[in-house]
Formats: C-alpha cells, sequence, structure tokens
C-alpha cells in the first residue's frame, strides 16, 4: 500500500514538471535570403507555471553585421510576433503591444509606433507556437496571417 501511494506521488509530480516552463532558452529562425538576413526570436519562460517569457531579437545582417535588443516581455500568451517585409526592404516584427523595424542595411533594430508603420507589407510568417507547442518560425505558407486581438 504505502509503495503504490509513493508511486501515484512520482507519477504525479513527473506530470506537473512534463507541464512546467522549463527557464530554458527556445530559440527560432528565419532566413531572409533576399535581404541577406537571418532573424533569431528567443524565448525564455519566466515563470514555472504560467505562460510568461522574455523574448530576444538577434538580427544576423549582410557582412557578418549583427544587433540584438530585448522585446517586451509576454505577459501572458502574448509572444506571437508576425513578420512583414516592405517595399523599401525594411522588417516589421509586430507583436500584440509593440512592433520593430529591422534595417537589414544598417543592420538596425528600432521601436516604433504602429502608426508609423507603412500600411502595403507582405507577410511572412509569425514566430509563434507551432500545433506540437513548441516555440518556432511559421511560414505564410504554412499558415495564413493571425490578426491581433484589439484591446
Amino acid at each position: 500500500m504505502r509503495r503504490s501511494i509513493s508511486s501515484l506521488l512520482l507519477v504525479g509530480v513527473g506530470v506537473l514538471c512534463g507541464a512546467c516552463n522549463s527557464g530554458v532558452p527556445e530559440p527560432a529562425s528565419v532566413e531572409l535570403a533576399s535581404m541577406q538576413l537571418r532573424l533569431t526570436l528567443v524565448r525564455v519562460a519566466t515563470d514555472p507555471f504560467l505562460s510568461r517569457h522574455n523574448l530576444r531579437l538577434r538580427v544576423e545582417g549582410p557582412g557578418g553585421c549583427t544587433a540584438t535588443e530585448d522585446l517586451f516581455p509576454d505577459t501572458g500568451h502574448a509572444s506571437r510576433r508576425n513578420v512583414y517585409s516592405t517595399p523599401d526592404k525594411l522588417v516589421y516584427l509586430v507583436g500584440q503591444f509593440d512592433a520593430r523595424v529591422v534595417d537589414s542595411q544598417r543592420c538596425a533594430i528600432t521601436l516604433s509606433e504602429f502608426r508609423h508603420l507603412q500600411r502595403e507589407v507582405t507577410f511572412l510568417g509569425s514566430f509563434d507556437e507551432g500545433p506540437d507547442g513548441r516555440w518556432a518560425f511559421i511560414p505564410s505558407s504554412e499558415r495564413p496571417e493571425k490578426p491581433f486581438d484589439k484591446r
């Protein structure tokens, strides 16, 4: 009897820990060959049970240039970032609450207000959780653009 209770407790702890966030960095990347650009968005859990994450964007551009910037943290199911290209060869990384402009020629990342973003853009895909629950870049060929909730 005592052994079966211990076994049940061990199984219960295992199931709970399987549902925990590990705090291990989860990188997801996309190569934008036409712009000679690689974007990597790293997500790190900040709470073992709640969906809260820190996000860091790393850009690698032409000639080996790099830029890194911390994004607004995800404080509850708001990690998704849609990626767009502009006719001017800029890349927009747009989240629920923030937007970043990546200039591949200057290898620069800047915070922008939504109202200053161009409207004529091409949706490339999203950094998001895939169907398997893993953090990944999901190209537009696999999933259409998902708009953000208006809050």
